[in-house]
């Protein structure tokens, strides 16, 4: 069965909107004095990853310690601007092996990140690399 996800947009003032989804009660600025959707988007895909490769790593005992995901994106000049490309670079913390951090990352792009896959089904071209940094 599909799960529902409901949420609001609210015009505050000039071009400032409060985003909120529901039941979870989390509210976001967006527009002016906050973050733009499309921004939102990238932030939402380094999420997503982010979750999948601690859990998977987790999962595998390998002693992770921490992880940054940093992501960018470029945008086309014709509307609507989608993302054409994006580039996500984790940063994993720990004595992970190699191989096992290239898997959970492999995972996750492949089979379980749901807004990697959003982007990719928008024709955008994702790319990813790693580097871990030992304890």
């Amino acid at each position: 069965m599909p799960s529902e996800v409901r949420g609001r947009v609210k015009w505050i003032e000039k071009g400032q909107f409060i985003g909120r989804v529901e039941p979870d009660g989390c509210s976001i600025v967006l527009g002016d004095g906050g973050i733009s959707p499309m921004k939102l988007l990238l932030l939402g895909v380094a999420g997503c990853t982010a979750y999948d490769v601690v859990m998977i790593l987790q999962k595998m005992r390998e002693p992770i310690e921490g992880l940054e995901v940093e992501i960018s994106g470029e945008r086309r000049e014709e509307h609507p601007r989608m993302y054409e490309k994006v580039h996500i670079h984790y940063r994993i913390y720990g004595d992970v092996k190699d191989e096992k951090a290239k898997r959970a990352i492999e995972l996750s792009q492949d089979k379980y990140c749901s807004a990697s896959a959003h982007i990719k089904l928008s024709g955008a071209k994702l790319t990813y690399s790693y580097e871990i940094i030992k304890g």
